[in-house]
């Protein structure tokens, strides 16, 4: 049986060109929203925190800091799932660390989806199995970049429902980038927005 996170994903004076230094806890399990005008740096900060952005500050799981191993070994705990992912295999299943047919179904795979070609999917596909492929790795932390930008509303329910299930499972805390005010109110614990380049936490839309 995987082992439950149980940690928090702090940021201590994490700071980007654009955007004012960040101090943010998010606790084990904890769905934070963000969001804020085009190029506001939503997307720079969460790959700062990921440690493949150039940044003043700090980021943390618990008492582990990013800067006291190497980047891709903070990388497979802090798991960054960009909007737009980078596939280098021909296959799906290829991309995964370890067979993973009950996401696969849960999002609306078939079981025979791990064998197709990375060529033949959509965009919708693909970002569907950008998640699959980071929580295959088993990371301690989420990072997710507009997870549901290219879908439907269906499959934005479906993937919403999935990936609630697994935060409140693993017990991951979540820096969550999202826009539509319905979807904040779905799956947010706490919301922030960028505003004249500094975070500012905000009301949940009712």
């Amino acid at each position: 049986m995987a082992i439950k996170s149980m940690l928090s994903l702090t940021t201590t004076n994490l700071g980007i060109d654009n955007l004012d230094k960040v101090d943010l806890t998010v606790k084990a399990g904890e769905v934070l929203c963000l969001s804020g005008p085009s190029g506001s740096g939503k997307s720079r900060l969460l790959r700062a925190i990921a440690d493949l952005e150039p940044h003043s500050g700090s980021a943390s799981l618990d008492n582990r800091k990013q800067d006291s191993m190497p980047g891709h070994c903070w990388r497979r705990q802090v798991m960054l799932v960009p909007a737009q992912s980078a596939w280098w295999y021909e296959t799906a299943g290829a991309h995964l660390a370890k067979p993973m047919p009950q996401a696969l179904l849960a999002l609306g795979f078939p079981e025979e989806a791990d064998g197709w070609q990375m060529a033949t999917l959509s965009t919708g596909e693909k970002q569907r199995l950008a998640l699959v492929r980071a929580l295959s790795y088993e990371p301690r932390a989420l990072l997710l970049d507009e997870p549901t930008a290219n879908l439907d509303e269906n499959s934005t329910l479906k993937t919403e429902a999935f990936l609630l299930e697994v935060i409140r499972e693993k017990q991951y805390p979540v820096i969550w980038v999202a826009h539509s005010p319905a979807q904040i109110r779905r799956v947010a614990n706490r919301y922030f927005a960028i505003e004249d380049s500094r975070l500012k936490e905000q009301e949940i839309p009712l």
